[in-house]
């Protein structure tokens, strides 16, 4: 790999670029086909302030890139470039994207991929290499130790072809019954129409029974499990930061459909370009316009990095780390992403757009950053979830601050887009977190809707 610094001026905040140019030489993306990704999301602590006792300086941030490669070699995807900043590492991958901060880790993977099947591996790492508590056996030693997670979340849109998956992967109703077999207090859902597309979350919640202090690789002899196999969650130390600390919001846009002749640019061929697809993503972020979704003129330290795939497809993974106003409080700032994934084909054509940016940072809203993203692939279809936890603890009582909260992360994201009507809006309220769900079809949109069920129930 070869290693490029770039320091940006209002905080020193240096990222570094790392491009594997033994996998990029020789990659094709030929038989790609299932745009639609697999979503994890793993916690280990509230917030990279809140790191357990006996855990590593920068948690999970500290193991190192080869470690994490063998638990993606299960995962059937390989690394194409890091941008390590101080908040945060952002891997682009052969399919899709991984973000590594010090508390928890987002791995977002596209087409036949085994996602899952990396999971237990990755909690294996979190508690051998990064020190995170573990519960569910005697000894760091134990083949099968597994840090205790704080949260998991798993979620995915319908596939478009279900029948072409591997393992778990295959339904929904067997990706639940994986992640049922390895943690306690999980729950499942499926929001939106299940005749069209929908969307699907699985969640695990805090346990609430008392536990025996957890083991650390510091005092991991004797004892014995407190439990059965199953692993439990959000039983480490209680959070210690401010609510603030804690706030967590998620926009992803899932888009099928894409205009054609937009389409066109995210071709190899049709681009007046040759070159290296890290060099060829960076002119096509530019001229469709996603680098102008947080751009430096508003964002100054932002840093994306991407990739145009041959013959077709496209890649990126953005840094956005959040205001400051001195370089005093750098070091205790969080830092934020997005992620933008393109399968342009006509059969199965794709692309999503993710982020944890939140709403109203330096002034971009999260109803602009929809509008944008959909201007700049005009789908015939999308669908939008907002996903955020609650501005502050409710019971019963609070009637009116639930529906203040509701009323707020409705309004982001926007009732009205210009040239789409509306088809569904689903709000979910869960115990800490507010869900939005909405699907938009084209005017005048006459696509086959033959693949939007895909899931046999």
């Amino acid at each position: 790999m070869t290693s490029t610094n770039v320091t940006n001026s209002v905080a020193a905040e240096e990222t570094q670029l790392t491009i594997n140019h033994e996998i990029t030489a020789d990659l094709d993306s030929t038989n790609a086909f299932e745009g639609p990704e697999k979503l994890l999301e793993v916690w280990f602590a509230p917030s990279a302030k809140t790191l357990p006792p006996g855990v590593k300086e920068n948690g999970l941030k500290s193991v190192s890139p080869s470690i994490w490669e063998g638990m993606l070699d299960m995962v059937n995807c390989k690394v194409l470039s890091i941008v390590n900043s101080d908040h945060v590492d952002a891997y682009l991958l052969s399919e899709s994207s991984m973000f590594v901060f010090p508390h928890k880790l987002i791995l977002k993977t596209c087409g036949t991929t085994t996602l899952l099947l990396g999971l237990r591996r990755l909690l294996r790492i979190a508690a051998i290499d990064a020190g995170f508590p573990f519960h569910n056996v005697k000894t760091l030693e134990d083949e099968r130790v597994a840090a205790t997670p704080h949260r998991v979340f798993y979620s995915r849109k319908n596939f478009l072809f279900p029948d072409r998956q591997q393992g778990p992967h295959s339904s929904w109703k067997e990706e639940v019954k994986f992640l049922d077999e390895l943690f306690e207090n999980g729950s499942a859902y499926l929001v939106g129409r299940m005749n069209a597309d929908h969307w699907y979350l699985y969640m695990t919640s805090p346990t609430t029974s008392t536990l025996t202090p957890p083991r650390t690789p510091s005092s991991s002899t004797g004892g014995s499990p407190t439990r059965s196999a199953k692993i439990p969650t959000g039983i480490v130390a209680p959070c210690v930061g401010s609510l603030d600390d804690n706030d967590d919001e998620t926009l992803e846009i899932l888009m099928m459909d894409l205009d054609q002749e937009l389409a066109k640019q995210w071709y190899l061929e049709d681009s007046d370009k040759s070159g290296e697809g890290h060099a060829l993503g960076t002119v096509i972020s530019n001229k469709c316009g996603l680098a102008e979704v947080y751009p430096t003129s508003v964002y100054p330290e932002a840093r994306i990095d991407s990739y145009l795939f041959t013959p077709c497809g496209y890649s990126a993974n953005g840094v956005i780390p959040a205001p400051t106003k001195s370089s005093d409080d750098a070091a205790s700032r969080a830092a934020h992403y997005f992620t933008v994934h393109v399968t342009p084909e006509p059969i199965c054509s794709y692309a999503s757009f993710e982020t944890n940016v939140p709403s109203g940072q330096n002034g971009r809203q999260t109803s602009e950053v929809i509008d944008h993203v959909i201007n700049i692939f005009r789908p015939g279809r999308f669908t939008v979830t907002l996903f955020q936890t609650k501005n502050k603890p409710t019971t019963p009582s609070d009637g009116a601050d639930v529906e203040d909260n509701q009323r707020s992360l409705v309004k982001q994201t926007v009732d009205r887009i210009d040239g789409y009507r509306r088809i569904d809006r689903i709000i979910h309220e869960f115990e800490d977190y507010d869900l939005v769900f909405r699907y938009y079809e084209r005017d005048g949109w006459t696509g086959t809707k033959k693949a939007m069920v895909g899931e046999d129930f």
